[in-house]
Order: C-alpha cells, then sequence, then structure tokens
C-alpha cells in the first residue's frame, strides 16, 4: 500500500464515521439542524436568508455513515467564490499591491495551509469584487486544469481563476468545522474528475462543485475526526519515508545486482577456472602474432608499444591463468569521423552517441548522408557485423555489439574490431565495457560536456582470461541476467 493510499483509506474510515466512534453526548447533525432552522424562524424576513436545499436521492448516496449523520450538498454548506486573474498588462492592478493572491504555486511553495502568498494584487484590480476577499479558514479547491488541488487559508486573500474559495455560510458555522472540511477536502479530487466537463483541459462548474455530497457527523465528531487525523499524520510521514527508500532500493536493486555480477564476471568469480583450457598469456601471444600479421598485410595499422603495467596500476586481482592488457593489445581501437557531413533525404544513415539505444541502435532517429560522404567515413571506419560502438562524447558508454542488417556510418563514437574473432569473445569485450563504462564516466575529460579519447581507451587496462573461460562466462551471464530484469518488474 502506498503511503496515498494508505491515507485515502484513513480518509475513508473518517467519510464512514469508522475513525472515532460515536457519542450518544455529541447528539445528531440532525438536531443541530433543526436548531439552526429555530433559529433561522425567530429572525425577522429581512434578517433572513432562506435556504433552498436541494432534494438528495438515495441513488446519489455513495455509501453509509452513522445515524447520527447527515447528507448534505456542499453548495448547501458553503458559498462558492470564484477566483480571478487581473490582466496582466495592466500595471495598474499590480503596482503596490496589498491584497495576498492565491495560486497553486504557494501549495508546492509552502504546503496547503496558506500563511503567505507569493504573489498579491491592489485594491483597484480587485474592483468592485469585494466579495472576493475570502476570509481566514476558508477552504481553496482548484476546479481547473489541476482539478483536486485544496489548501486553507488562515490570512485574508483572494485567489486566480482556477480557484474556487469555499466560504462556510453564516447560518451553518455552528454546524461545521473548517478543519473538518480541509481535511475531507483531500477526497474530492477522484470524485470531481469524475464529473468534470472535458474540454482542452479538465474543468469543475460552480454548479457542479455546489452539489457535490458532504457526509456530515455532529459538530464535536467532526473535532474528533480532525484531531485523530492529526494524531496520525507524523505515522503517514514516517510510513511515506520508510516506503519511499523500500521503493528506491527496489529499484536500484536489479541494477545494483546486474553491477555485482558483471563485476564478478571481469573478476574471475563467476565460473571457475580449468586447467586445461590454457592461460591468458598464452592467448595473449597468439593475439600479438595475429596482430603483426594483420599489420604487415596492412590491414590494422602499427602503433607505438605501449609500456609495462605497474603493480600500482592494477585495480583488482584476477585468477593467476588470467592477464591483465591495454585494450588495443587485443582490440583495434578506431573511432568515426570527427566532422559534420552534408544530410541528405536518401542516404546512408550517420550514427551518433544519441542513436545507441539500450545496448541497440536506433535507426529511427538517425541522419542520412550522401553515398559519396559514407564511402570516405567507411574507408577509416567501416563497421562490420560483431564490431562494437562506444559513445565517446556526452553519454559515455551505450556499448552495441553490432548486428549488422544495413549499411551505416558512425560519427564521434569509439569503435572496437577483434584483432581476431577466433581469440577474443565480443560478447565478453561487451560485458567489461558494460561493466567498466561506470568507472570511464567518473574518469572522463571535459567541462560543459565530458568525453574520452581514443588514446583513454587505447591504454585502458582490462583482464584477459582463455577464450574457452570468456565464452563460459557469457553463457553464464545470458543465464543469469535475465532474471535480474524480472527481479524489476
Amino acid at each position: 500500500m502506498t503511503p496515498q493510499e494508505l491515507k485515502n483509506s484513513i480518509l475513508q474510515l473518517a467519510l464512514q464515521g469508522k475513525l472515532t466512534g460515536q457519542r450518544f453526548e455529541d447528539g445528531t447533525t440532525m438536531d443541530a439542524y433543526q436548531k439552526m432552522q429555530d433559529n433561522l424562524s425567530k429572525m425577522s424576513a429581512k434578517e433572513r436568508k432562506k435556504e433552498v436545499f436541494d432534494e438528495i436521492t438515495i441513488d446519489e448516496i455513495p455509501f453509509e455513515i452513522p445515524d447520527s449523520w447527515m447528507w448534505f450538498r456542499l453548495g448547501n454548506l458553503c458559498n462558492i467564490i470564484n477566483g480571478f486573474t487581473p490582466l496582466r498588462s495592466n500595471d495598474a492592478f499590480w503596482s503596490n499591491p496589498t491584497i495576498p493572491w492565491f495560486t497553486v504555486d504557494d501549495i508546492h511553495t509552502q504546503g496547503r495551509r496558506i500563511r503567505k502568498t507569493v504573489q498579491s494584487i491592489n485594491e483597484c484590480a480587485l474592483s468592485a469584487n469585494t466579495e472576493r476577499i475570502l476570509p481566514p479558514y476558508t477552504v481553496l479547491i482548484c476546479c481547473t486544469a489541476s482539478v483536486g488541488e485544496y489548501a486553507i487559508t488562515e490570512i485574508p486573500l483572494t485567489t486566480n481563476q482556477q480557484f474556487n474559495g469555499l466560504v462556510i455560510k453564516n447560518n451553518f458555522e455552528s454546524l461545521i468545522d473548517p478543519e473538518f472540511l480541509f481535511e475531507i477536502a483531500a477526497t474530492f479530487k477522484k470524485r470531481l474528475l469524475d464529473i468534470a466537463g472535458k474540454t482542452t483541459f479538465n474543468f469543475i462548474s460552480v454548479k457542479k462543485l455546489s452539489n457535490l455530497l458532504i457526509p456530515l457527523p455532529p459538530i464535536a465528531e467532526q473535532k474528533r475526526i480532525v484531531a485523530k487525523i492529526e494524531e496520525l499524520l507524523p505515522y503517514i510521514d514516517r510510513y511515506e519515508k520508510a516506503w519511499s527508500k523500500l521503493e528506491a532500493f527496489n529499484k536500484r536493486f536489479p541494477i545494483d545486482m546486474q553491477k555485482s555480477i558483471l563485476q564478478m564476471a571481469i573478476q574471475g568469480k563467476l565460473v571457475e577456472q580449468r586447467p586445461g583450457e590454457g592461460t591468458g598469456e598464452e592467448l595473449y601471444q597468439k593475439i600479438q602474432d595475429e596482430k603483426h600479421k594483420l599489420i604487415k598485410t596492412g590491414k590494422i595499422k602499427k602503433e607505438k608499444p605501449l609500456p609495462e603495467i605497474p603493480e600500482d596500476e592494477i585495480p583488482f586481482g584476477i585468477p593467476e591463468s588470467w592477464k591483465w592488457v591495454h585494450i588495443s593489445d587485443v582490440i583495434d581501437v578506431r573511432d568515426g569521423t570527427h566532422d559534420t557531413p552534408r544530410y541528405v533525404t536518401v542516404g546512408i544513415p550517420l550514427v551518433t552517441s544519441k542513436n545507441l539505444v539500450n545496448g541497440t541502435i536506433d535507426f529511427d532517429t538517425t541522419k542520412l548522408i550522401s553515398f559519396e560522404d559514407a564511402q570516405v567515413i567507411n574507408m577509416r571506419s567501416a563497421v562490420d557485423d560483431g564490431d562494437i560502438l562506444f559513445a565517446m562524447i556526452g553519454t559515455i558508454g551505450n556499448p552495441v555489439l553490432v548486428k549488422k542488417d544495413r549499411e551505416f556510418c558512425i560519427k564521434n563514437m569509439a569503435l572496437f574490431k577483434a584483432i581476431s574473432q577466433k581469440l577474443i569473445d565480443m560478447e565478453y569485450f561487451l560485458i567489461l565495457l558494460q561493466n567498466e563504462q561506470y568507472n570511464m564516466k567518473k574518469k572522463a575529460s571535459g567541462g560543459v560536456q565530458s568525453f574520452v579519447s581514443l588514446k583513454f581507451l587505447r591504454n585502458y587496462l582490462i583482464p584477459l582470461p582463455p577464450i574457452a573461460e570468456q565464452k563460459h562466462i557469457v553463457a553464464k551471464l545470458k543465464e543469469i541476467l535475465p532474471l535480474c530484469k524480472e527481479l524489476g518488474r
């Protein structure tokens, strides 16, 4: 149960007379109403304002209430005063303001008990509408746009056109406590939305608001209900804080678990090491042999040898059969174009960082370039099936293992190619990047827009297990990671 559902349940119990007990000495609402009517009959015709009550049919009554209670229409209990907004273009309405002018922003800034307003108007703006100054302890109900927002004012004020003020009629002040009306106003939203007139936004007319049914206990019981709600509020607040922490944990837990599993995988703790599968050192030497062949044939460029890896730079321990290497020791690291070609309506998609979404390429949002420009870009950074794309600028990471079904070019992103598909499992390398992208983000350069350079990526340290163990790790993760996603649903 959410905190709001808990509060709604408490308020519903209050509305049904189940939150506090009924007491004989409280009398009944009917008795109080009859006494009010008797007092009215003693007034002169000039003093007396006749109250006309619309009949409430049995079909309209939404739920049962105690026998000592009575149903009323909101319009019979309260004068409903429209808010208004003076013309913004008329400085005369807004200069030297002295009258607090309430808007929904005041709820957002200070809560539902209004002791001041952000904005004010002057008497000129009010003009002949002096009845629109609402007295303290008027309940304010939003009837346009944010329908159902509510507050109670502790100062005289007027409101903008979104709100109506519920001013308890003089004759009914002995019948209803404004604090009780304020507490049950929290239940109005759903009922108001059910009856709202639909234009471009929700709207509640004064007539519809007037017809809203209110269950009214004797006033002594109203005060007990208000006191009980106020007593329960701190517990609801504590429940909300605990619930929010639990919700945050539940949302974070599958992601944190996935990160932990990936970390275990690249530390050699997810699957066992098997002596007959060789070592990372042996695999490294085979990759170097293959790399030299590719350099001789001109398929990859010869790079400046990287220095030995010092002990103090090794981030964590790995099995003895594994080896720490720089990415460029085992992977051909390139990048896409940094130029901005001319865009066309028919051509080749140009994939950028923003097109890498949830492990796939979103071609729906790519722009197109000419076939000629695409050929130039692909001379140095053609993307092949099984390559990995990695965002270098802005959003660092979001690696994608390419399953190529069309021609495309890349811009401002890294392109990782296996020196040999037989010696490096690119699904394992994808796992490495998925885990390490968080560390890379922390180390990224730049001010307004962060980035990682090709040199940074080429020099980045990764653990290299034997190729057979790489495949075992990939298989185990394919088994486990879907379970993490299920936990997040």
